[in-house]
């Protein structure tokens, strides 16, 4: 009874062996190019001492097989039947292998994995708990993550938003070692495997070569964006168009050159980290900004939480359950859309220096709230359509006029965020300087300020030189020696400007309260006919 049998075990000396010979494929074969099977085989005789015989050749190639058939029957002193059907079967075993092998390098669409009863019903208790929001805040601090309360859920609702056809983007701003990719590599983590793309470097065509569906609808986190320059540009088209395409010219395996047509569809949801104090504005601009807490309070958190963790103090299965519950939050979160009722009487500060598309973020950032509280909203139907939506309330204006305040101010700032935080430093230390032959506003150098706020010479400098062009800084003194002695113009100016962006949002809400007439919920209504009026009708959740 004949006997066949293929060994794959090494990859690079497979074996195939049957009543008569032994054959070895020396190097293995290449996985790429099903086209042809490049090898280099060494034959021969079982039980005999008749040398073997190696030889290279493309099994897929007639005339190359036929060849190396007569040579080894010749040699072997056997009949050419037994070797060409021993070619054959090998070629079968060589094609099963390496199709397996390519099926387990290909990767693997992540699946949603299917939530247990427990799992759906604590998820959509905390969706549908009264503060919302603050409890979910309160979990991602469980989940390992120590202050920066305010940007910690920003960042949270802005990743949300990659389910929504307007997802919204986030870029993280500090200096080096404050924590800027901890705090997207900790946010990320509450959210699900298969929703996210986590990428370090990225080559000038990367983005081109996703699949068409690949990125739909998916978070794309960028550790250092310093390093991503080359993509900035699709980047930019992906986050706006919500598509990129590209044409390259393609050899066939005929040797034609053909015309390919790239194209990769959004839309995503971005989010990097930089140590740049000014990016790239046409990235700023498609961008909410965030900069980090830097302040000596926020050092002695992190530092008092690492010390417990080094202690065995932290309980770590505690952060991987409040990490695991907000990531099956995301899992029932379904896309819907949104309407905003009240926004035609939302109006943002004069003050801020991009005002067409921070406005737009600005709308977009409440739907994003209103999307998280979904299973809290009616869901209604549009009887024209057939489109289910849900309406925002006052209640999520509010909780995002809360969360967009840092944003919106420094938005309307005309110094970068590096420069308005040296600034504020720059005021406390000169209010609390108390000694008799100076006051609050007197005067200061380049030198003073860099031994007393521990900070390179040279970045006082420029500190100072951009705080002097835009106005905050008057030169009080020119000394040869000491140099030039600096006084601050206003102290008020920050705080002023705070002011006015709270009281305009404080204004517009309160305005809102008091009147509660949301405007028509018809977005597409033009602005010179006359309203229409709306069928609509409730959908209860039993409903459903």
């Amino acid at each position: 009874m004949s006997t066949k049998k293929f060994n794959p075990s090494n990859p690079e000396s497979l074996i195939y062996e049957n009543d008569l010979l032994k054959i070895t494929v020396l190097g293995g074969i290449k996985l790429e190019g099903l086209d042809r099977m490049r090898s280099t085989l060494k034959i021969e005789l079982k039980n005999t001492s008749v040398p073997p015989v190696r030889h290279n050749l493309d099994l897929y190639n007639d005339s190359q097989c036929e060849k190396l058939i007569r040579k080894t029957a010749e040699k072997l002193e056997t009949g050419t039947s037994i070797i060409a059907a021993s070619l054959s079967e090998l070629t079968e075993s060589l094609e099963v292998y390496r199709l397996e092998r390519v099926q387990e390098t290909q990767p693997q669409p992540l699946q949603t994995p299917k939530l247990s009863k427990e799992e759906k019903e604590a998820a959509l208790s905390l969706l549908t708990a009264k503060d919302l929001l603050l409890i979910t805040n309160n979990y991602i601090g469980k989940s390992g993550i120590v202050g920066e309360e305010n940007n910690r859920l920003l960042m949270y609702l802005i990743f949300t938003s990659r389910k929504r056809e307007q997802p919204l983007h986030i870029v993280s701003l500090a200096s080096s070692g404050t924590g800027k990719t901890h705090l997207q590599e900790g946010v990320a983590k509450l959210i699900p495997d298969e929703d996210k793309i986590e990428l370090t470097t990225l080559s000038e065509n990367a983005f081109y070569y996703f699949g068409q569906r690949e990125l739909k609808n998916k978070l794309i986190l960028i550790e250092d964006l310093d390093g991503a320059e080359n993509v900035l540009y699709p980047l930019r088209e992906l986050q706006s168009k919500k598509k990129i395409s590209k044409t390259i010219a393609h050899k066939s395996t005929n040797g034609e050159t053909k015309t390919m047509h790239l194209v990769v569809e959004g839309p995503v949801s971005v989010a990097g980290c930089t140590t740049k104090e000014q990016i790239y504005e046409d990235n700023a601009n498609r961008s909410f900004l965030i900069y980090l807490d830097e302040s000596q309070q926020q050092d002695n958190r992190i530092m008092e939480y690492q010390r417990l963790r080094s202690a065995g103090k932290v309980n770590t299965a505690e952060e991987h359950q409040a990490a695991e519950l907000l990531c099956n939050v995301q899992r029932l979160l379904e896309p819907i859309r949104v309407v905003n009722p009240y926004a035609k009487d939302l109006i943002i500060p004069k003050e801020v220096l991009k005002p067409r598309r921070t406005n737009n973020h600005y709308l977009q950032f409440i739907e994003a709230v209103t999307f998280y509280h979904q299973h809290q909203r009616e869901q209604k139907v549009d009887e024209i359509t057939g489109e289910l939506y849900i309406e925002t309330t006052l209640e999520d204006i509010k909780n995002a006029n809360q969360l967009l305040k840092d944003i919106l101010l420094r938005k309307s700032d005309d110094l970068t965020g590096a420069c308005r935080n040296y600034f504020e430093k720059l005021k406390l230390y000169l209010i609390g300087r108390k000694d008799n032959n100076s006051q609050p506003g007197s005067g200061f150098t380049n030198r003073e300020m860099s031994l007393k706020l521990r900070i390179p010479i040279s970045t006082v400098k420029r500190h100072h030189y951009d705080l002097y062009n835009c106005g905050y800084l008057r030169v009080s003194k020119k000394d040869k020696l000491k140099g030039y002695e600096y006084e601050i113009v206003s102290y008020e100016e920050y705080k002023q400007l705070q002011a006015g962006i709270t009281g305009v949002l404080e204004e517009s809400l309160k305005r809102l309260s008091a009147s509660d007439q949301p405007s028509s919920p018809k977005a597409a209504q033009q602005e010179n006919e006359p309203l229409k009026p709306q069928k609509t009708k409730r959908v209860s959740k039993a409903a459903q």
